[in-house]
């Protein structure tokens, strides 16, 4: 068993996230949401009903820290097309996330394909820049369970020089090797570091709203990924992901809201570029 499935491993509606899956002194919220989306899956096999999510939206209320989590889970509707199960993840008595995953036979619904995002463009995943455990990052223990690369085009901000242009794209993978399936995409949608980084902010923005899509199973190997905001207001911006398999197809998809402390030297007023 790899370290990401120990991870996602349910127990009488209770399980243990470790220390390895933080981010600061919190766990990483698309561990949560996988973790979620696993238990919700259980119960709907345990009804006999579709297995596949396809969609879920998760609210954040408090963070969770490494150990014990409990999940209760309520199947809302099983029908023969589409199911709907809620999941609420408790620790010490706090409710920490409520999640709500639609499920549905994947397959079926990911072909044909009539309008398809097309990949960006990336330098091979050797000329990329790795994220390591270093410097502001030095508490972001996820990193060690994760092979990622970022466009070197879109790395400034980690060299003093960001580029304010809110995008960002990597190819991105488990370090141990375990290949990527359903299961891991909602965690991989908030893998990355946030977007608000190219501006400058290298702080933790935690997420408020979440809110994504998985389109098809995903094929071996490496996975290519982009974030991109266009609204970065107040102490609040948008998130937006795409997930394309190595065969380029678009995978997973989602948008979070969350909140950011912008640096006082970041520009005022500035207008996002217009869309290609």
């Amino acid at each position: 068993m790899t370290e990401f499935d120990d991870a996602l491993r349910i127990s009488d509606g209770s399980a243990d996230v470790s220390d390895g899956w933080v981010i600061g002194e919190a766990v990483n919220g698309g561990v949560l949401m996988a973790l979620a989306t696993r238990a919700a899956s259980e119960a709907m096999r345990a009804q006999g009903s579709h297995t596949d999510a396809v969609a879920f939206s998760t609210t954040f209320l408090s963070a969770a820290q490494p150990g014990p989590l409990a999940l209760h889970t309520e199947i809302l509707r099983a029908g023969r097309s589409f199911s709907t199960a809620e999941v609420t993840v408790s620790q010490d008595d706090t409710v920490r996330v409520r999640h709500t995953a639609t499920f549905a036979d994947l397959d079926a619904n990911s072909e044909p394909v009539h309008l398809e995002d097309a990949p960006p463009e990336l330098p091979d995943p050797e000329s990329c820049a790795p994220a390591i455990r270093a410097g502001f990052a030095e508490q972001i223990t996820i990193l060690d369970r994760l092979d990622l690369r970022i466009d070197p085009a879109t790395v400034g901000w980690a060299l003093g020089q960001p580029a304010r242009d809110g995008e960002m794209r990597a190819w991105i993978r488990f370090a141990d090797g375990r290949e990527p399936d359903v299961d891991s995409l909602p965690f991989f949608l908030d893998a990355m570091p946030p977007v608000t980084f190219t501006f400058g902010a290298l702080g933790w923005a935690p997420t408020i709203a979440f809110s994504g899509h998985i389109r098809s199973r995903p094929a071996p190997g490496w996975l290519r990924m982009r974030i991109t905001t266009r609204n970065v207001i107040g102490g609040l911006f948008e998130e937006d992901a795409t997930i394309w398999d190595s065969r380029g197809r678009v995978v997973a998809q989602s948008r979070q809201l969350a909140g950011v402390r912008m640096p006082a030297h970041a520009e005022r007023g500035t207008r996002a570029p217009e869309s290609a």
